[in-house]
This record gives C-alpha cells, structure tokens and sequence, in this order.
C-alpha cells in the first residue's frame, strides 16, 4: 500500500509524562490520604477475619514498626539521639509529620524524663471514620501508630512501652499516645564483644 504523495506523514508524539504536581506537600496530601483509606479497608477486613477485637488490635499493633523505621531513617539524614527527649521530638516533628503530615506535641509528664506524651489534635487516620460500632467497642483503630513507635524504637536498640491514653473514637478531645522508655537494649555487638 503506497501513500498519497502530498500527504505528510503522521508524527505520533506521545507524552508520557505524568501531569506535574506543583509542590511536594500536594504529594504529600494526596499519599497520605490515599494510607488513610487503605488503612481504613485494611481494619474493615480485620474486623471480618478475627472475631476478637483483641486479635485485630495486636495485628494493627504488629505490623508496620520495622519497616517504617527503616523507610525514616533512609529518607532523613538524622544522627542518633542523645536523649529520650530528642527522640521524642524526632518521632513527633520527623515522622509524625513525614508520614501523617501533622506534628503532635510531645510533653514530657514525669521527672526522670523517660515518661513522654504525644498529642495529636487532629489524627488524619480517624479523618473518615465517624465512630465505631457497638460491637467493636474494644478496637483500638489506630494501633499501628503504638506498633509503629515502639517497632520504630526497637529497631533502634530502645525498648518502650507505647500504649493510647486518649481516642477521639472513644469519646475523647484528642489522641494521646503516652510513650515510657524502659531501660536502654544493649546492642548485640558490644555484648559479643566484652
């Protein structure tokens, strides 16, 4: 089959460019919101394989901390902590705001400065979801954030109990997640080493 000789031949020009997005906070936003949602189905799908409130808030609590933790510290250029205070602020203005986009405040609410609160005025995980029902009334929907802290932690040779003192799903103003740093985890190394 021949071609018309005054006919141009067809450029096909493809772009295969993803629209661009002005900032990386857009990003951000649309990453976050699109975990909140997944973390959402994520539950709703616990909920339906375990009948115990109990089994789905210990696999929320299990699942994301080692992981997280080496994301974080690949994607920030952080040296180590000197103190549970400046680990603290790390979770809260590092993480909290890298992977949730909101910073809580940290108070420290004891004197030998191990006792820490995170407060979170608004938790973008709980954004679409207006209640819990009656028969989960036990499930603690955003486990994973005490799992990720203390997997986070762990992995960081710092054990620490992390539990929720406040749930706005439970009826309270804010989320609370009270962090108690326990005794430092002696590095395996050094222990093979004396």
């Amino acid at each position: 089959m021949s071609r018309p000789a005054n006919r141009r031949p067809e450029n096909h020009k493809i772009d295969w460019h993803l629209p661009t997005i002005s900032s990386s906070a857009s990003a951000h936003h649309m990453s976050r919101e699109l975990f909140v949602l997944t973390y959402g189905a994520l539950v709703a799908q616990l909920c339906k394989d375990h009948d115990q409130d109990e089994d789905v808030n210990k696999y929320l609590d299990d699942i994301i901390g080692i992981r997280l933790v080496e994301d974080f510290l690949a994607r920030s250029a952080l040296k180590k902590c000197r103190s549970y205070s400046e680990t603290a602020d790390i979770i809260a203005q590092g993480a909290f705001k890298m992977y949730l986009g909101v910073t809580p405040n940290v108070t420290c609410t004891n004197a030998k400065g191990n006792v820490f609160s995170l407060i979170l005025d608004k938790n973008p995980l709980v954004d679409f979801v207006e209640e819990l029902p009656a028969a989960r009334s036990s499930l603690c929907y955003c486990s994973i954030l005490c799992g990720a802290i203390r997997g986070a932690l762990e992995t960081v040779n710092l054990a620490a109990e992390v539990t929720f003192i406040q749930d706005p799903l439970k009826g309270d103003e804010v989320t609370e997640i009270g962090i108690t740093f326990l005794k430092k985890v002696e590095d395996k190394k050094k222990k093979r080493n004396k």
